[in-house]
């Protein structure tokens, strides 16, 4: 039998630490970098971030702070 160890929303965060991720914010903006670290207001930071407009690179961003309330969600790329 398979545990499932991703049992709540940080843990699923968590899991995806290091990895590629896509975030999308209340703007409508879409932001994809490396999940550097979140806290529990899911304020993140991105390494090697950018900015995609319709699938494409838009702007490179390099490391940033996304404030928890601007994000609307987070998924693994």
């Amino acid at each position: 039998m398979e545990e499932n160890t991703t049992q709540r929303p940080l843990d699923a965060l968590n899991h995806a630490r290091g990895k590629k991720v896509i975030v999308e914010l209340k703007n409508h903006k879409q932001l994809v970098g490396s999940l550097k670290a979140f806290d529990i207001h899911i304020n993140t930071v991105l390494d090697d971030a950018e900015e995609r407009v319709d699938g494409e690179v838009k702007r490179k961003l390099g490391t940033i702070f996304i404030r928890g309330d601007a994000i609307v969600l987070i998924s693994a790329e």
